[in-house]
């Protein structure tokens, strides 16, 4: 099967849940035998890069496509001019700064390119659309996320090919923007579905989710849970002399940080505890940089910052070294969230999960049996269950035990990619389906 995936880089100041999926994915198809050509927008990938597909151009790249929101005179330049924007270094340099964006501050360039040909990034859609008229015709056409539906409703229209997409937590960058962008974004969404052929969500939650807010017909409507690579490595062994914490995510207070760390104090306080230690890991943007500033100050004030270890590598090879270091992880979201694939990592390294039931939280736990689940979403409570959790080592062990074997069995790549090729073989047409 011929397969175009648009996926779009994110920089690499944070762990990003996406790359891990799109990149997972596409790892799986190549190797079950697939023809997949990546086309990256926005900006080259960093984390979890993927060597094993040549390099594509970056189309829409970050400052170009910026430039030309902000500036009628660069939607006109030619090719030429525009390379040096599009360039390794400058591009790079953008990617350092790619979690510092706000949606508040780019709601017109997300509405700019859900109108497709209609928006101020005409160019460099055309650019696209030539290049893939230049290779031979896919299968079809997998967009990594609904915002690049303007992309994607152009494509279908000039290829004729069948358009996926995947649903992974949009609705937090979108009704982040003030309005009115927020309900034009929502509407002009919902319009753009229409030349979807099938949307792929990650969760049973999150498609409820977006089923609502994108006004998607639940036939088109599939659901497909996040693989994720178990590793050559032996899982942790738990540490226990002392305990080690653990949390997986962009170090946000949006994310429960603040609530882990109000917790992994509130355990130190009990004398089996008062000597656990907490490890954090997973990047952050420049808008978290005040709350953890004040988080470290907090934790020097009580004289623990010393039981706390903050791990700046989150690559696979040092995410996989992060985990194994742990007895426990937990991500206490406040909202909950579409998927939470550091609950899957977790697991494929043995490390049970304790997180709150909210969200896709429940979903996960139940179906892998490598966690424990809590309410309400607090501090206390929180603590209360990580205690119970540390002090009873042979349970511990065997939550970590069930995780992993149901990463091994359920949650790997490759049962993500057959599950995709199902998905894909039913928007195809009849006569021209290929193995």
């Amino acid at each position: 099967m011929k397969i175009v995936q648009v996926i779009p880089g994110s920089g690499d100041n944070f762990y990003c849940e996406n790359c891990v999926r799109d990149n997972g994915l596409v790892r799986a198809l190549l190797k079950a035998g697939h023809d997949v050509v990546v086309v990256p927008v926005y900006l080259p990938q960093k984390i979890d890069k993927l060597d094993e597909v040549p390099d594509a151009p970056v189309f829409f790249g970050g400052i170009n496509a910026y430039l030309q929101q902000k500036f009628a005179f660069f939607r006109k330049t030619p090719r030429w001019f525009d390379r040096v924007f599009d360039s390794k270094l400058l591009l790079g340099m953008a990617a350092k700064r790619a979690g510092s964006v706000r949606p508040s501050s780019l709601g017109e360039m997300t509405l700019s390119m859900l109108k497709g040909s209609g928006g101020n990034q005409a160019k460099e859609l055309e650019r696209l659309l030539e290049w893939l008229e230049g290779r031979s015709r896919p299968d079809v056409v997998h967009l990594s996320n609904p915002l690049l539906l303007g992309i994607g409703s152009e494509i279908k229209k000039r290829l004729g090919v069948p358009i996926v997409c995947s649903l992974q937590d949009e609705d937090t960058w979108i009704d982040a923007m003030p309005r009115p962008h927020l309900e034009r974004c929502w509407d002009l969404l919902s319009d753009s579905a229409r030349c979807v052929d099938a949307f792929v969500a990650v969760s049973r939650y999150f498609s409820e989710v977006m089923q609502e807010k994108m006004n998607i017909d639940a036939g088109r409507l599939h659901v497909v849970h996040i693989g994720v690579e178990p590793g050559k490595s032996a899982p942790s062994d738990l540490p226990h002399a002392p305990p080690v914490i653990g949390y997986l995510a962009r170090m946000s207070e949006d994310l429960g940080l603040g609530t882990l760390v109000e917790a992994f104090l509130l355990l130190k306080e009990k004398e089996p505890f008062m000597k656990a230690r907490l490890h954090v890991s997973g990047g952050a943007t420049a808008d978290d940089r005040p709350f953890l500033a004040r988080l470290n100050r907090d934790l020097a004030a009580r004289g623990v910052d010393g039981d706390v270890k903050i791990f700046e590598d989150f690559d696979p090879g040092a995410r996989s070294a992060f985990l194994r270091s742990l007895s426990v992880l937990s991500v206490p979201a406040p909202g909950g969230v579409a998927f939470g694939t550091y609950v899957l990592e977790s697991m494929a390294s043995g490390v049970p999960v304790a997180v709150p039931r909210v969200g896709s939280f429940p979903e996960l736990v139940e179906a892998t049996g490598g966690g424990v689940l809590y309410e309400p979403n607090d501090s206390k409570t929180l603590a209360r269950v990580l205690g119970d959790l540390l002090s009873d080592r042979e349970h511990l062990v065997g939550l970590g035990r069930k995780g992993r074997q149901s990463v091994l069995d359920k949650f790997n790549p490759e049962a993500m990619a057959e599950r995709i090729l199902d998905v894909y073989r039913c928007v195809m047409p009849a006569g021209g389906r290929s193995s």
